[in-house]
């Protein structure tokens, strides 16, 4: 595949996402199996792995707890969330949290963070704030905390109280760590915002459609693909440019190369792609969000609809989600295709360990 044409610029740096599941009854190997994939993604020349947040559910509930396991068995991969959603969170303690990692890894930790509220927020306010939901504020100021404490800005007092001794930042303190840390966004607001904040940028496969943006000249707003999904990415780096944003940006979509897969193999992901496509025609629900369609085929097929694809040719990085609920071995082809074939074909080398 290295020696397939590159109709755009080549893609500098590939990635993965995985959302992890196991079993309620027994987690323990599902949670084995995470770090055993993000071990392969090293071993295959992968440049980063990423763990995205399943809250109440049978996947990776603490993403940082897993990474920073992963921090021991590995030595070169970035490891990133993808992302933290910062209204479950205390953006103090995410501060301390990540800084943790990032020594233990060595500076290679992403972490990518969210605002707004947090989902299904009625059915877990009770649970998640019982004494304060009504004044929490989910808006981009949580993130502002987050990133200021990031920086080492105060969090407290410098006192010492007898043999202890207390600073007055986050401890520890990672100075590159903020400088790595990237905003995941699915609106133009959001996506200036991030670049007014100097962060980097996730492109999410999941965005909120909004009227002009990505949407085909005289569709209509409930027409079936009345928008294009590229071109709504696209909009979304459009704003983080004249936000001021000069970091990285990173493309996020579900790809499924079939190249080694066995026809059974194949035909099931076809088969679980095909079923996810009719959420992708319209807006859905009240927030009106539109979602990107899962990319199955051969390497080259798959490279040929990337370089067609408008929010793909405003990125130099992707970070390709692997599909939830996906067998261990599904994986290993899939992470192997990516590496051995698709990621030439866009032009991208492994890196060495």
């Amino acid at each position: 595949m290295s020696g397939v044409p590159h109709p755009g610029e080549p893609l500098r740096r590939l990635g993965f996402l995985t959302i992890g599941t196991f079993s309620e009854d027994d987690p323990g190997p599902g949670h084995e199996e995470v770090l055993r994939v993000i071990e392969l993604g090293e071993r295959l020349g992968f440049d980063s792995a990423w763990l995205r947040h399943r809250h109440l559910q049978p996947g990776i509930s603490s993403p940082v707890a897993v990474l920073a396991a992963a921090t021991q068995r590995t030595t070169r991969i970035e490891l990133g969330t993808a992302v933290t959603p910062l209204g479950w969170e205390n953006p103090l303690r995410v501060a301390e949290d990540w800084a943790t990692v990032d020594v233990l890894s060595g500076g290679r930790l992403n972490p990518g963070f969210s605002t707004g509220t947090p989902m299904r927020f009625d059915d877990v306010r009770q649970a998640l704030y019982p004494d304060t939901a009504d004044v929490e504020d989910f808006s981009h100021r949580r993130g502002e905390r987050l990133l200021a404490l990031l920086r080492g800005e105060p969090a407290g007092t410098r006192a010492a109280l007898g043999v202890e001794v207390f600073s007055d930042r986050v401890q520890p303190h990672s100075p590159g760590l903020v400088g790595r840390t990237w905003c995941g966004v699915g609106s133009t607001s959001s996506a200036r915002w991030a670049g007014e904040q100097g962060l980097n940028l996730l492109l999410s496969s999941v965005v909120r459609a909004e009227d002009g943006v990505g949407q085909r000249p005289g569709a209509g707003p409930e027409e079936d693909h009345a928008w294009d999904f590229g071109a709504v990415q696209a909009a979304h780096v459009e704003a983080y440019r004249a936000g001021g944003g000069a970091g990285r940006v990173s493309q996020g979509l579900v790809v499924i190369p079939t190249d080694s897969a066995t026809p059974a193999q194949a035909a099931r992901y076809r088969e679980y792609a095909a079923s996810r496509d009719a959420r992708t025609a319209r807006p859905q629900g009240p927030a009106r969000l539109l979602f990107a369609r899962d990319l199955v085929g051969s390497s080259a097929e798959i490279a040929e609809r990337l370089w067609e694809h408008a929010g793909f040719r405003a990125v130099e990085e992707a970070v390709f989600a692997l599909p939830f609920t996906f067998a261990a071995a599904d994986y290993e082809q899939i992470l192997i295709d990516l590496a051995a074939s698709l990621g030439p074909a866009l032009g991208w080398s492994p890196s060495s360990s």
